[in-house]
């Protein structure tokens, strides 16, 4: 035993996880020290040891990264639990393998390869930037040429673009480049909505989609038995013959296929503005908007293609994050715009805000945009007299309710049980492609309306097998044009909707758990909730707790481990009719729970302001419970945040989030009061502000400035309890801090 594997065995025997994740990171880390093929890493992983960073290592070593609801997707770094060549290479040789395997021996097999426009820069500062680093500056485009190298050295052609082309192929694009082609598989290089510094590879079949369970544990296990990966490099790829690229035309019917989907087409008078956040999606929602005649003002600062997203807030380039929308929002403001629309890098989810009557913008979440689109394209197929006789919604568990009634209305079935991922709506659609039925629901595809997830995702033809935002973009304009025209707004007609079928509040909850720990810490959460269900949750009893491990529940019996982490799904049904499910992320290191409470109908003559109490009642109501139950949650591991913690925002880790009430907090006010009374510059404690947040990420005042803005207010409300002279020296300090954190004149903008 070398020192280096001595030191690195001492580091991680502190750790809190259990001894087989530490032994499995020593076996590993021990190989890429070792073996040559890996020694370009030796000096990055010398120096980790030399200072010690245990955590990262015993995090980057103890697995190889796994297949999520999203294919393999994680932060591209050292090891095999990060994504990098290696981890790559190696995926791709047990695709070949399964390809080869499963249903094509001997076939002539083809491939489309897609990217996105992701950049690695060690934005999170892990690596020392004074030693060699092979993975800093590598690109989606270098991964997808790794990948090229390895299906072509087993005979398997390749479809790419150009090595000069300056578009990318999207998410949604290859799904139908793959079909069009005819194509054995594709596979994408992207990490979606992910942290620039992550990347992934999503594996797609011949449908155009990507297998359910049990197929991809059976690709995943021919990863799992590798010995060694045959690879060419990229001048070999081209030599071969085996590299061709994608036709023009491919471009051209997706773009044609979507703008057919419109079902309005004389109307397009609303003033559209567009930003891709810095991703592949101009040429997919952009180029569909333009060629249906629709006015598309892009956000020249988000327009650019860029891996780093450096004018995304919180470089988060999500249209699940309302703050991704602020550029977008500043345009319209300027422009009057009806609509504001975004995707994220790989242009598979959209994201929406509407104006308001009174000409502010207000941002749609996911449950919202498929309420719209759902209720639209129904009662435009309906008026066009081509409704299918039962048309059929697809949904998720964990997307909003509400749709169940709006597809009754209208005659339809609705299958609304399916597991998280757009995966599961393809899974649909291939059964009664190839059935004529799903379950005991009997259809074909000319039945299918629409398929929709709560997280941003819309499906609005089956010629695709993924999620696709440039179909829903052309809905939700096509919309916010007919509602211009009668001189109302998107959220009226969404209104009218509640008004009609009652108001749904949806809330989502993320707790993001970093490393080794975090996956430690939520599964914890996962066994204490299944071991011991809540009794209640802010005082509502649970009257039923119903468990997807469960094998004689709707799902059946467990068909592999892919699937048995697909369901790790529990759900708590509420004496008022609420429910709250909680699952971990298939594609990121947090545990998300997902709250919905409704209200009964009020009738379509209901007037404004009772909807509007109707709604704060019911958003009140959902906020409780989501707050209660995250600290039950986190109560199984020992953790208790106060309330304002449960302000900040959902983008910071839990560690970062105890960070801010164990030290951050306690030190701000020691700086405070110290300035108050005269023994500091206010602009010292502004910038150690700024140093002691970094660590939470970009923009890390707003990632904290609600959470602050709640604290601040719950200690003015305990300071009135005070005695007259501490009561003053209290106020003081929390002026101050609010002065120094928001600025002058703040007026506590952001208080709870």
């Amino acid at each position: 035993m070398d020192d280096f594997q001595r030191r690195a065995e001492r580091g991680f025997a502190n750790l809190p996880v259990a001894e087989p994740l530490k032994h499995n990171a020593l076996r590993a880390l021990v190989r890429w020290l070792a073996e040559d093929g890996l020694a370009p890493y030796r000096a990055q992983l010398r120096w980790l040891i030399d200072t010690e960073r245990w955590s990262l290592l015993l995090d980057s070593f103890y697995r190889v990264l796994p297949f999520g609801t999203g294919g393999r997707r994680g932060p591209v770094g050292i090891g095999p639990n990060r994504f990098n060549p290696w981890t790559l290479a190696s995926s791709v040789q047990g695709h070949v393998a399964y390809l080869r395997e499963e249903g094509h021996p001997g076939a002539s097999l083809s491939v489309v390869i897609a990217c996105d426009v992701r950049v690695f820069q060690d934005l999170r500062g892990l690596y020392n930037p004074e030693l060699s680093n092979p993975l800093l500056g590598m690109t989606s485009r270098d991964f997808a040429r790794v990948a090229a190298g390895v299906y072509a050295a087993h005979g398997i052609a390749v479809y790419m673009l150009p090595e000069d082309a300056e578009t990318y192929l999207s998410t949604p694009e290859l799904s139908y480049a793959i079909r069009a082609l005819g194509a054995s598989a594709g596979l994408n290089i992207s990490a979606s909505h992910n942290h620039p510094d992550d990347n992934g590879g999503k594996f797609y079949n011949a449908q155009g989609a990507q297998d359910v369970p049990p197929d991809d544990e059976t690709m995943a296990n021919k990863v799992a038995d590798l010995t060694r990966v045959e690879a060419l490099d990229f001048a070999a790829v081209k030599a071969s013959g085996l590299l061709s690229s994608v036709p023009p035309r491919v471009h051209e019917a997706y773009v044609a296929l979507n703008v057919a989907q419109s079902l309005q087409p004389a109307t397009r008078r609303a003033r559209v503005v567009f930003t891709p956040l810095h991703g592949t999606a101009d040429s997919t929602v952009g180029a569909v908007l333009r060629q249906a005649g629709f006015e598309v003002e892009m956000v020249a600062e988000q327009a650019a293609p860029d891996g780093t997203f450096p004018a995304v807030p919180f470089r988060a380039p999500n249209p699940e994050v309302p703050q991704a929308m602020a550029a977008g929002i500043t345009l319209a403001e300027k422009s009057n715009a009806d609509v504001v629309l975004a995707c994220d890098p790989d242009a598979d989810r959209i994201g929406a805000c509407s104006r308001t009557s009174d000409g502010a913008y207000r941002f749609l979440t996911g449950n919202e945009i498929a309420v719209l689109v759902t209720h639209y394209k129904l009662e435009q197929l309906q008026r066009l007299g081509r409704l299918p006789a039962r048309p059929l919604v697809i949904k998720t568990e964990v997307t909003t309710e509400l749709l169940r009634p709006i597809t009754a209305h209208f005659g339809g079935t609705l299958i609304g049980d399916l597991l998280v991922g757009i995966k599961y709506h393809a899974n649909v659609l291939r059964q009664i492609e190839k059935q004529q039925r799903y379950g005991a629901v009997a259809a074909t595809l000319d039945d299918f309306v629409i398929a929709v997830e709560e997280s941003h995702g819309i499906l609005v033809t089956p010629e695709l097998r993924d999620k696709d935002a440039a179909g829903a973009a052309l809905l939700l304009a096509e919309l916010a044009a007919c509602q211009r025209q009668q001189g109302r707004v998107l959220l009226d007609y969404l209104d009218d909707i509640y008004r009609r079928y009652g108001y749904f509040a949806n809330l989502g909850v993320s707790m993001v758990m970093s490393g080794a720990e975090g996956a430690s810490r939520m599964q914890h959460i996962q066994a204490a909730l299944r071991h011991s269900p809540p009794a209640q949750i802010a005082g509502w009893e649970v009257t039923r707790a119903v468990d997807h491990w469960d094998e004689s529940g709707v799902y059946g019996p467990l068909l592999s481990d892919t699937d048995r982490a697909a369901r790790n799904v529990l759900v708590y049904q509420l004496a008022n009719g609420a429910r709250v499910i909680i699952r971990p992320s298939g594609t990121e290191p947090k545990n998300k729970l997902y709250l919905e409470v409704s209200a009964p109908p009020l009738g379509v003559e209901a007037g404004d302001d009772d909807l509007a109490r109707s709604k704060a009642a019911t958003d009140a109501l959902a906020q409780r419970l989501a707050d209660d139950f995250t600290r039950q949650m986190l109560a199984t591991i020992g953790v208790d945040l106060p309330p304002y913690a449960l302000r900040i925002s959902a983008l910071v880790p839990l560690d970062r989030r105890l960070d801010f009430v164990e030290r951050f907090v306690l030190g701000f006010e020691e700086r405070a009061l110290a300035c108050a009374q005269g023994q500091g510059p206010p602009e010292a404690v502004s910038h150690w502000i700024d140093d002691q947040l970094a660590s939470y990420g970009k923009d890390a005042r707003d990632l904290v400035s609600d959470a602050l803005a709640a604290y601040l207010h719950a200690e003015r409300q305990q300071a009135a309890e005070m005695t007259d002279a501490q009561a003053l020296r209290r106020l003081q300090c929390l002026d101050v801090m609010e002065t120094i954190f928001f600025g002058p004149q703040s007026g506590e903008p952001h208080a709870t």
